[in-house]
C-alpha cells in the first residue's frame, strides 16, 4: 500500500472509533476498506447499522473513491425502493447494494476518502 492510501486508512479508523474497520491490500498500491458497524442514524432503515466497504486506489488522493457498498438487505421502514443512485452488486465477492455518489469535481487536496465516506453515509440517512 502506499503511504497516501495507509494515511486514509488511518484516518478513518480515528474518526470511526466505535466501528471496526479492516483493510486488505488491494496487490496494486492501494486497498480494500470495510467498515463495520456504521450507526444509520434517523430510523429510515429497517436496520440500524451496516458495513460499508470501497476501495482506495494506488492513485490516492488524485483519484475519487468510488463506489461505495452497503450491506445487501438495507431496506426501508416505509417499504420503498432504496431509489435512484443504488444497485445490486457486490463488494469482495459478497452481495452488497452498491452506493453511487461520484464525485465530479474532485480535488485531490481537500477531497479525502473520510470526507467521502462522510457524505456516502449522511446521503444515505437523508434521503426522502
Amino acid at each position: 500500500m502506499t503511504v497516501e492510501v495507509q494515511d486514509a486508512i488511518q484516518e478513518i479508523a480515528g474518526s470511526y472509533r466505535d466501528c471496526r474497520v479492516e483493510s486488505a491490500d488491494d496487490g496494486e498500491g492501494g486497498a480494500f476498506v470495510t467498515v463495520h458497524d456504521v450507526l444509520l442514524e434517523g430510523g429510515l432503515y429497517q436496520q440500524s447499522k451496516t458495513w460499508v466497504g470501497f476501495r482506495i486506489t494506488h492513485t490516492y488522493p488524485y483519484a475519487d473513491v468510488y463506489p461505495h457498498f452497503v450491506r445487501h438487505d438495507l431496506s426501508r421502514w416505509d417499504g420503498k425502493p432504496l431509489g435512484e443512485g443504488t444497485s445490486i452488486g457486490s463488494f469482495r465477492n459478497e452481495p452488497a447494494i452498491q452506493v453511487s455518489r461520484r464525485s465530479n469535481r474532485h480535488d485531490p487536496t481537500s477531497d479525502t476518502a473520510l470526507l467521502k465516506l462522510c457524505k456516502v453515509i449522511r446521503w444515505l440517512i437523508s434521503r426522502p
